[in-house]
């Protein structure tokens, strides 16, 4: 334990005796050096002034630092400064008392200054000085949430896509009970939950958890419309009375791009994907902080698109000025939201194989993916992992970042 620095008094006093040996001076030799014959020929030492060995005035010196380390403040001790004045030598044989007395705190500093001396046997004051010691704080051990008291609760919006069912189905692989969000794909949800369902069902009947593998996680399909504050809330209501609570936000609902050029575009092609991808995410966010941070503890994930990284998509003005805006508001929530232990991180995935680019010509897909390092287009597993990453806790550390899933089409 370090030493409690309200409790060291000015005036405390603690000391050290020591007898010097030639035994300890041959050690010191060895370890600096210092074979000056003053020290270690007797022969040499009687033709000086001293008439005998003297030895080495930084010998007798470190033991102050024996006193510092171990007594005065002791464990936690950082010797940051020290003057010295060497009064008389220390010979062979001398039995000497190394001294420090506190003379000043420093508070804010968390520094005290010593007096430090050292008498021999005669109580002659060999050496004296003022010496100054930082006593350090112990970095307290971060004690992690029990697994049993976090809950393991995701929302999905726009869970019915194929970027959305492919997370879905990974986070429930991997433990969470998922919230399918949908507004208008009522059949592609309710398949989703059910092969979810069934899953973590023939998990149990396997004995999958009591093997080690671990649970799966149950699902449930929720209606609702993010881009209204009553349908976020009743999304997030529906979470915490199906599941508890809820620990993870994945925004990734995002209507069609519905290309058009700048002369066709009205700004009610643009609302539509502001309200959606950017209100949306904005209400989900506000329905989920709350008892996030009184947790301290959670996880956002926002789904934006490489079109902010690459060469700008002609005609794709609306879906990108949105998915700008949800980037923003991504690295402003990650600083703010740090604090209560939340993070918040995009995935930004290249052309992905989705109904989401199914007006894209099949020769357009192609050649982008022939561009691509890897030469293919994305698929929603891959936009999966990355979301399971950024949820897990091996992700606890990164917030304000994106995830480029794209295969190296736009690198950085």
């Amino acid at each position: 334990m370090f030493k409690d620095f309200d409790a060291i008094q000015v005036g405390e006093t603690q000391t050290l005796t020591k007898h010097i040996t030639e035994a300890d001076v041959r050690k010191f030799v060895e370890m600096t050096g210092d074979d000056n014959p003053l020290h270690v020929d007797r022969a040499y030492a009687e033709t000086t002034a001293f008439k005998d060995i003297v030895v080495h005035g930084m010998l007798g010196a470190s033991f102050i630092s024996t006193v510092i380390g171990t007594k005065l403040p002791g464990t936690g001790a950082l010797w940051v400064s020290q003057n010295m004045e060497f009064l008389l030598p220390v010979r062979l044989g001398d039995v000497l008392t190394i001294s420090a007395t506190v003379v000043k705190k420093h508070e804010r500093e968390r520094l005290l200054e010593l007096d430090t001396r050292i008498v021999n046997q005669n109580q002659q004051l060999i050496l004296t000085g003022v010496g100054k010691v930082k006593v350090l704080v112990a970095a307290e051990p971060e004690a992690a949430p029990a697994v049993d008291a976090r809950p393991r609760v995701a929302i999905v919006t726009g869970g019915a896509g194929g970027i959305g069912k492919a997370i879905c189905q990974r986070l429930a692989a991997d433990g969470f009970d998922v919230v399918v969000n949908y507004r208008g794909q009522a059949d592609r949800a309710a398949q989703i939950v059910a092969e979810i369902n069934s899953a973590a069902s023939a998990a149990v009947a396997g004995g999958a958890a009591a093997a080690g593998v671990g649970r799966r996680g149950r699902a449930l399909a929720v209606q609702a419309d993010i881009a209204t504050e009553a349908g976020a809330q009743a999304l997030f209501a529906a979470a915490v009375k199906a599941f508890g609570a809820v620990s993870v936000l994945v925004n990734n609902a995002s209507p069609r791009i519905n290309p058009k050029p700048f002369g066709a575009t009205g700004w009610d092609d643009v609302q539509q994907q502001m309200d959606v991808q950017v209100k949306g995410a904005f209400l989900m966010t506000s329905a989920v902080v709350p008892e996030m941070g009184a947790r301290k503890w959670g996880r956002i994930v926002n789904i934006t698109s490489q079109v902010l990284d690459g060469p700008p998509s002609v005609t794709w003005t609306g879906y990108a000025m949105a998915k700008g805006a949800l980037q923003v508001f991504s690295n402003y929530m990650a600083a703010e939201l740090g604090p209560q232990g939340i993070t918040v991180n995009c995935v930004s995935p290249g052309m992905c194989e989705t109904t989401l680019i199914g007006d894209i010509p099949e020769k357009a897909q192609l050649m982008i993916a022939r561009q691509t390092p890897l030469r293919r287009l994305a698929k929603p597993t891959d936009v999966a992992a990355a979301v399971a990453y950024l949820v897990s806790d091996d992700a606890g550390f990164i917030t304000g970042d994106t995830i480029a899933v794209n295969g190296g089409m736009a690198m950085r």
